[in-house]
């Protein structure tokens, strides 16, 4: 993924301090911007969402709902 920031929105959030403190870190560690891995976080949250919805429609499927 590459952090195409032509189509994209600021927008402001609330972390909890420890949670800023580790992005803090991770960003440091790895060199890249909170925005982007914030990005890849919620890609990767969303991705693993979908699946949950797929398997729960697949059950809903399997007992007749």
């Amino acid at each position: 993924m590459t952090n195409n920031y032509a189509n994209a929105t600021k927008m402001s959030i609330t972390l909890d301090n420890e949670t800023l403190k580790e992005l803090n870190s991770v960003a440091a560690e790895l060199g890249e911007n909170k925005s982007g891995i914030i990005q890849k976080a919620l890609t990767y949250y969303f991705d693993k969402l979908d699946e949950k919805i797929a398997d729960k429609r697949l059950d809903n499927l399997e007992v007749g709902n």
